[in-house]
């Protein structure tokens, strides 16, 4: 019998909230072939650690690395040390070393795909010029490098504050890209997940920017395994997508329009990195095995029952996200407690965690319900939220 939870309401009241079943997920039997789908995933603090702002990430490495096993059993690639791991948002440099380096060896030892950040976050203190930038992301790129990950370009606050120009950025990013190992992923993550990016590619007018960002790919099409777009702005995603070479896989990180982006129209389409993905796992997984045997309306169901959730997890203000992700982890027993990194577990109100509750009890992604309410209503007392 599914539990019932008492959960409060914004006009003050309370709603009893009967449960549902989970959904029927599918783990798959074999590869996902229809799309390249990775799923950015968050690191669980340790909820014995010193987590404080400003301190250093005191990292659970079991659970952390149990959240990736999960992801790769699911089928789904890990993207890590991205923003979903709190780049810049309390994963410092040490910490996030660690995690490429333990994430490596775990993906090399269960055959996982794994894709991993490197920027130019070593400081938060200004860079002297764009040698110094150029040097801390050469850093990080031997890190990942090492750990046998496919690096993730992030954007750069540094290059952001000191780019004068597209000039700037091409240069930078040139120095880079000509002396990889191998294919990379550029990432352009707007400002409105992070502010310190605005104007990223040199300018501010978007079009400018994706002129820049279009004829960089174009010089470098053999270094480039495929671009990261977290826009949210599909109409601008599907037009990119026209503009890059036919080799570049466009990756996308539009965690409100993922369905319709993924699934395509006349051939052409979107493959996946995204934080979103962390959360809906199991439906992302069994919507790709759809997509896979051909059924694209079943896969457009699956997914569009997710949206509604995703949209709540990455609403305004968006660098928040990542406090919905660890709280659905820790809902779904993959954590031990909800706490974060950098204290980040109060990014959110509790009204918007109890609606997190109530979208992943509607999307089916409440895996034992059982767990679910005693977390809840664990949750609910200590915050006060209930009398």
């Amino acid at each position: 019998m599914s539990p019932t939870v008492r959960l409060p309401r914004p006009d003050g009241g309370v709603q009893e909230l009967v449960l549902r079943e989970p959904g029927s997920w599918t783990r798959p039997s074999q590869p996902i072939e229809s799309r390249v789908a990775y799923a950015a995933a968050h690191v669980v603090a340790d909820p014995r650690g010193d987590n404080a702002p400003g301190r250093p990430a005191a990292v659970d490495w079991d659970a952390t690395l149990a959240v990736r096993r999960e992801l790769w059993s699911w089928g789904l690639g890990v993207a890590d040390a991205m923003d979903t791991a709190q780049r810049g948002m309390g994963l410092d440099w040490a910490a996030t070393r660690e995690l490429v380096r333990r994430s490596g060896a775990e993906a090399a030892a269960c055959g996982g795909r794994l894709v991993a950040g490197a920027s130019t976050d070593q400081t938060t203190d200004p860079l002297p010029d764009l040698a110094a930038v150029t040097a801390a992301y050469e850093e990080q790129l031997a890190v990942v490098e090492d750990a046998g990950a496919v690096p993730v370009l992030m954007a750069s606050r540094h290059l952001a504050a000191l780019g004068a120009g597209a000039d700037d950025y091409l240069s930078v990013y040139s120095r880079l890209l000509g002396q990889v190992r191998g294919p990379v992923v550029l990432h352009w993550l707007g400002d409105v997940f992070d502010p310190a990016l605005a104007g990223y590619w040199g300018s501010a007018d978007l079009d400018a920017a994706t002129e820049t960002f279009v004829a960089l790919v174009r010089a470098h099409e053999g270094a480039v395994d495929g671009v990261k777009v977290s826009l949210l702005d599909a109409a601008r995603e599907v037009a990119l997508r026209e503009l890059l070479p036919a080799s570049v896989k466009v990756y996308t990180g539009d965690d409100y329009h993922y369905p319709e982006l993924i699934r395509g129209e006349g051939g052409r389409y979107s493959h996946a990195l995204l934080g979103a993905f962390a959360a809906i796992a199991p439906a992302a997984s069994t919507a790709l095995q759809h997509l896979d045997r051909g059924d694209e309306d079943a896969f457009s169901a699956v997914l569009d029952a997710t949206v509604p959730l995703s949209r709540h997890v990455f609403s305004t203000p968006t660098p928040y996200y990542k406090t919905g992700i660890a709280f659905l982890a820790w809902l779904n027993g993959l954590q031990p407690g909800f706490t974060m990194v950098g204290g980040l577990q109060s990014g959110r109100s509790v009204p918007h965690l109890v609606e997190t509750f109530r979208l992943a009890d509607a999307a089916g992604l409440l895996r034992d319900p059982d767990l679910a309410a005693s977390r809840i209503a664990s949750f609910l007392t200590v915050t006060g939220a209930l009398a």
